[in-house]
């Protein structure tokens, strides 16, 4: 996961570092090791910058550490093998991250990165279903066979709660408070948060507790287990939804996360407040919340367009 510091140029005692840094994403922030591995892997890749370009001023390795002029270098070079923007600015939010970690180390006496602004982004609009589309795709799984109750639960929990495809793999027995109408949801970094529920996915988790989920003899206390009684995995959820995707006759490349989206947006177009869907969603900042506000502006202009008499055909 760690970069080699020899290979790191001029940055070798900066990247001497990193697996320090990633040890303590790890372990002290709560941070999955997927999400990990990508910080190290931006990292790094700025180090092979930094290596080549030591290599070509003859500087001295491990002699100076990375300046903002060496950043903005690195996007143009990055930008000239036709890197995306997104691509950019995550690749500088790591580097922003890691070099604040060096300062805290006092391995740096300033963050390169601070002043060195995001690259601009064009605005990427999560794909929403509408309410009839949801309503299709709750409405295929097969209530008479417990694969087609799990499912239907599992596809009620994600639209009802908002959850992320790796929250409700997660999800345990203990979790439900059926009773209180609640969920508790580990979100990401271990942040817990109680997301209440609608009656009918109260119904219908109850019924499956009682009457589906001991047909799977599950092995532990996940709530949703496959046929060998062991907790399903994100990428069975996934195949599973876009094959009722296309059997709903939904032609949009669809995903869990869709799920989470429609519940945002449609919890915004019947006039909740921002700051709740926030919460509700586990949003440590409520700009990653106020893209839904955008979405439901886009959704309005095309029905304004579709339908006004004044719009060009």
């Amino acid at each position: 996961m760690a970069a080699d510091p020899s290979s790191a140029g001029r940055c070798s005692r900066l990247a001497a570092l990193l697996p320090q840094w990633l040890d303590h994403l790890l372990a002290q922030r709560g941070l999955s090791p997927r999400t990990v591995e990508a910080y190290g892997r931006d990292v790094e890749n700025f180090f092979l910058f930094a290596a080549e370009a030591a290599e070509e001023t003859g500087d001295d390795a491990g002699a100076c550490f990375p300046s903002g002029r060496d950043l903005l270098l690195y996007l143009a070079w990055m930008r000239g093998r036709r890197n995306t923007g997104r691509t950019l600015a995550r690749r500088l939010s790591s580097l922003r991250a890691f070099f604040a970690y060096g300062m805290e180390e006092g391995v740096l006496a300033a963050n390169p990165a601070a002043l060195v602004e995001n690259p601009r982004l064009p605005p990427h609009l999560p794909e929403v279903l509408s309410r009839e589309e949801m309503e299709r795709l709750l409405a295929l799984p097969d209530m008479d066979t417990r694969n087609g109750r799990r499912e239907r639960c599992m596809l009620e929990l994600l639209y009802a709660a908002g959850l992320r495809v790796s929250e409700l793999c997660d999800l345990t027995v203990a979790d439900l408070d059926l009773q209180s109408g609640l969920v508790r949801v580990f979100g990401k970094g271990g942040k817990e948060r109680l997301v209440p529920l609608h009656d009918l996915a109260v119904r219908l988790l109850g019924d499956y507790l009682r009457n589906w989920r001991p047909l799977f003899q599950p092995a532990g206390n996940h709530l949703f287990v496959n046929r060998s009684g062991q907790p399903l995995s994100r990428q069975f959820l996934w195949k599973r939804i876009k094959a009722l995707a296309l059997e709903a006759g939904i032609r949009r490349s669809i995903s869990p996360h869709t799920f989470r989206h429609s519940f945002a947006t449609h919890l915004l177009e019947g006039g909740a407040d921002l700051r709740a869907v926030q919460t509700l969603l586990g949003h440590a900042d409520i700009s990653a919340t106020e893209i839904y506000t955008h979405v439901q502006a886009e959704r309005l202009r095309g029905i304004h367009r579709r339908f006004h008499p004044r719009s060009a055909p």
